[in-house]
């Protein structure tokens, strides 16, 4: 069998690409082997720290403005119990869907040496990523934020400073929820407070004075009816690629499925980490990070978005 020594001389020359990549990786603890996942975007960051803010703004608001100065104390204990704990657990996904490897295809892999040790048939093509010098696996796209092809990528969200793939779709779905439902909690409250004061004195309904209470319910009011819509919208769409087994990107290509579709419920219990379970809603379970080592690495079916072609060819007759 003779093998197109072309291509795999037009890997040699990029050497660079044939070491691992170190700097996004640090390990969490020694009793852990999955790493931290970091991705260094100025933009990213940004947005992760302002989403950070706009959570505690609301937490600030609601308990400074509404609960601490209300004469209910049961009101003010049930509600502040559910706003915190509702809080924690978005901030918590938040938090897991940024430093999760999304599922990253190990960068640099695509060597002469271990093409032929994956004992190819002839005629059989794999891909490789031209930008990270990487052999593809089937329904991997390469993100230029993370400067990685992500396995199952959906999209890369800004808000989480990070891809949206296999190994953390369960994280953003539980932000965009937690999310949605703190926003609709603050605007029940919020409306609630407004007739309280209307009723009574405006300088007993809060300790602020009444100009910078209307301003600061007016502010948490705007903020939480957009990020209502916004995740609500989030959280259906991502439910619905995770029960159609279509990813953001494959849906907007509009190409035809390659691969073998799994069942919804099958779907979901393999994107949040098991059968229906309380777990489902934990931000601190679910699917565990694994990484793709260049032994293991699944091989495409034939997908192809911007890639060098290498081909076994067939044996001379």
């Amino acid at each position: 069998c003779i093998f197109s020594l072309v291509r795999f001389r037009d890997v040699e020359r990029q050497a660079a690409c044939l070491q691992m990549e170190q700097q996004q990786c640090v390990s969490v603890s020694k009793a852990t082997s999955a790493p931290m996942w970091f991705v260094r975007d100025a933009c990213g960051i940004v947005c992760g720290v302002i989403t950070w803010l706009l959570v505690v703004y609301a937490e600030f608001v609601v308990l400074f403005v509404m609960l601490l100065p209300s004469k209910n104390l049961t009101y003010s204990i049930v509600n502040g119990t559910v706003f915190n704990s509702l809080a924690f657990l978005a901030l918590a996904s938040h938090f897991r869907a940024m430093c999760t490897d999304p599922g990253a295809v190990p960068k640099g892999n695509a060597t002469k040496e271990y093409i032929e040790s994956l004992q190819l048939k002839p005629g059989q093509v794999v891909y490789k990523c031209p930008k990270c010098c990487s052999i593809k696996p089937d329904r991997a796209h390469h993100c230029s934020v993370c400067k990685r092809c992500i396995r199952k990528m959906d999209h890369h969200c800004p808000w989480v400073n990070n891809c949206v793939g296999e190994n953390n779709q369960k994280y953003f779905v539980l932000f965009t929820m937690y999310i949605a439902l703190i926003s609709l909690h603050s605007l029940v409250m919020v409306v609630f407070h407004f007739l309280y004061c209307f009723e009574d004195d405006w300088t007993k309904c809060s300790s602020f004075s009444p100009p910078a209470t209307v301003i600061l319910l007016i502010l948490l009011c705007f903020e939480a009816l957009l990020f209502l819509i916004f995740t609500s919208v989030m959280f259906g769409t991502q439910v619905h690629s995770i029960c159609t087994d279509e990813t953001g990107i494959e849906r907007l290509k509009g190409e035809p499925a390659r691969w073998e579709k799994t069942l919804c419920w099958a779907a979901m219990k393999s994107a949040f980490g098991g059968p229906l379970s309380p777990s489902w809603l934990n931000p601190f379970s679910g699917v565990s990070c694994k990484r793709v080592s260049n032994a293991h690495a699944i091989l495409p079916q034939g997908e192809i978005i911007e890639e060098d072609v290498i081909e076994i060819p067939l044996p001379d007759a």
